[in-house]
């Protein structure tokens, strides 16, 4: 043997080695599970970002760009992906505006200002038709292309300003669906599962498991009503909730208030 192929030969054999050992790993240790996680740049769903990769999962990122007023929420979502090295973001366009009934998607609507946690038991001006359901389906539409059987979305059940589409037995019959209405779950290639990490959580019990995972809470926007500066109004509900929030939990709010 001449010691080119010698050579050769060694190069051939390292690789082969190298595969081998690749391979043992992947059977040892897995493979990343891949989840989708759907987005808002807002203060949950970028904790709940946090705890799906602290979990392990490769995320991939999901926006809806659904006519929301505040769209500034979009830079924000950007911010968050990059933050986590989320490669794979989509913003997906989809204008509710066009069918208005929300105070977030149209300017005939008053957002509500200044009301008292107490105040918040109803279903207010801010809920969004179907909103998480139009969320969630296409979250399960991608979840479905990219052989990913694991949703996050940052929904919360306690905390809330009442959104019926937040609560536990909504995300359950959602799941339902899901494993009734894919091509992948009735051919039995796997269950999937809409993950809640926040829904039983209060906003202060989310705030701190996010500083726990060193969640920079500054990139996120929580606001309704923000200037052009991304700077929060301080009276929308969400900015109620986020404030009484950190204030419960013992830390501070790193976002400028207008």
């Amino acid at each position: 043997m001449t010691n080119n192929n010698k050579t050769t030969f060694l190069i051939k054999r390292l690789i082969i080695k190298r595969i081998y050992t690749i391979i043992l790993c992947i059977e040892k240790y897995g493979m990343k599970k891949k989840a989708i996680i759907l987005l808002s740049g807002g203060l949950d769903s970028t904790t709940c970002a946090a705890i799906a990769k602290d979990q392990g999962f490769e995320l991939i990122g999901l926006t809806v760009n659904y006519g929301q007023n505040h769209a500034f929420e979009l830079k924000a979502s950007k911010k968050v992906a990059n933050h986590y090295n989320i490669d794979q973001h989509s913003i997906i366009d989809i204008d509710l505006a066009q069918f208005g009934g929300s105070a977030l998607t149209s300017n005939k609507i008053k957002i509500p200002s200044g009301r008292r946690m107490s105040e918040m038991n109803d279903i207010p001006a801010t809920y969004v038709p179907a909103r998480n359901t139009i969320f969630l389906s296409i979250a399960l539409a991608k979840a479905e292309t990219v052989n990913s059987f694991d949703i996050f979305i940052g929904v919360n059940a306690i905390d809330y300003s009442g959104y019926p589409d937040c609560r536990p037995v909504f995300i359950a019959e959602f799941e339902k669906l899901a494993n009734l209405a894919t091509k992948e779950a009735v051919q039995n290639k796997g269950s999937y599962k809409i993950h809640t990490p926040l829904i039983a959580l209060s906003k202060a019990e989310i705030i701190k498991k996010g500083i726990s995972l060193e969640v920079d809470y500054s990139i996120t926007s929580s606001c309704y009503k923000p200037n052009k500066y991304g700077n929060p109004c301080g009276f929308c509900d969400a900015c109620i909730l986020r404030k009484k929030g950190f204030e419960n939990a013992g830390f501070k709010d790193p976002l400028d208030y207008q």
